[in-house]
């Protein structure tokens, strides 16, 4: 059985926590390239210690990039860790924000689309994923317009605390991940709100769909939602240059969407995301168990 997390946050077990935000918030005051060098030494020791998240990031490589050789491989591999690792101190700049520092890091593409849809009195659902940058993006972008965000609450409550204060500074509201209510009707109202429907939900309010020409669990919602809404989908990725600056890419709204085939549009969902991992494929969070759901069993892939 699960043992129960304490409820005061300063309990011994949070200890720990709370030094290593101590410690991810002092290199935060560093300049952005040593913050980046001190990230990608922590992605390598988080490469030999966490076995477990290290198996489901070789599986998923495998599956999705079977074409690449072992010595491409196992590269592939240790830089989705060294950007796991920048993952982890970049998050600090929208935990702890400074938005007036935030701002100059960034290049926003294609916000041309976003004002035509605000211009027609449309929400916008922006369509993404979970990629590594996402918090740091996520407050540039913040600069430049007010959305919501929607987001699932972190199993540890200081990190929850801590994260969910950052975020309210840049975020007009917080819709929690299975308010699809809320969701439609900030949507209605006009509103602008980044999801993310890239995540193994199970089969219930999903259908096997490829993404990158493996079947995968993909729920259907995003299509009710577009279809409920009558909002504009956006593709909205990001990702950091070999130059260190935040590239946040918005593409022209999906056009026939929904079509009312559930397969054909959670295709297409899977379809939009992959061609944004692509662009920076170590950046996307292999991590997480996206082969889940499986017809043989749950975690039949990762067995």
């Amino acid at each position: 059985m699960k043992q129960k997390r304490p409820e005061n946050l300063w309990h011994p077990t949070y200890w720990p926590t709370f030094l290593g935000l101590g410690l991810v918030w002092l290199i935060n005051r560093l300049p952005l390239p040593a913050q980046h060098k001190i990230g990608r030494l922590l992605g390598r020791i988080l490469m030999c210690i966490a076995k477990d998240r290290k198996h489901v990031a070789d599986t998923n490589l495998s599956l999705c990039f079977p074409h690449l050789s072992p010595k491409e491989h196992n590269q592939m591999l240790s830089d989705v860790f060294k950007d796991q690792g920048i993952a982890m101190i970049e998050s600090g700049m929208a935990w702890w924000p400074q938005p007036e520092k935030l701002t100059p890091l960034g290049d926003i593409i294609g916000f041309e689309h976003v004002e035509k849809a605000q211009a027609e009195g449309q929400g916008i659902l922006f369509l993404s994923g979970h990629f590594t940058c996402l918090d740091v993006t996520g407050g540039i972008l913040a600069q430049h317009m007010r959305f919501d965000g929607m987001y699932r609450k972190n199993n540890n409550p200081v990190i929850e605390e801590l994260s969910k204060k950052g975020r309210e500074v840049f975020f007009e509201e917080l819709i929690e991940r299975g308010d699809i209510r809320r969701l439609v009707r900030r949507l209605k109202d006009g509103k602008a709100v980044w999801y993310a429907p890239d995540q193994d939900m199970g089969m219930k309010l999903s259908v096997y769909a490829p993404f990158f020409g493996v079947p995968a669990a993909t729920i259907t919602a995003t299509a009710r939602i577009a279809k409920m809404s009558k909002a504009a989908v956006i593709p909205l990725s990001m990702r950091r240059n070999d130059q260190g600056r935040y590239i946040i890419e918005m593409l022209p709204p999906l056009e026939d969407f929904p079509t009312g085939d559930d397969v054909a549009d959670a295709t297409k969902v899977n379809q939009v995301i992959e061609s944004m991992i692509i662009k920076a494929p170590t950046q996307y969070m292999w991590v997480h168990r996206r082969f889940k759901t499986h017809p043989k069993g749950k975690g039949y892939i990762y067995k």
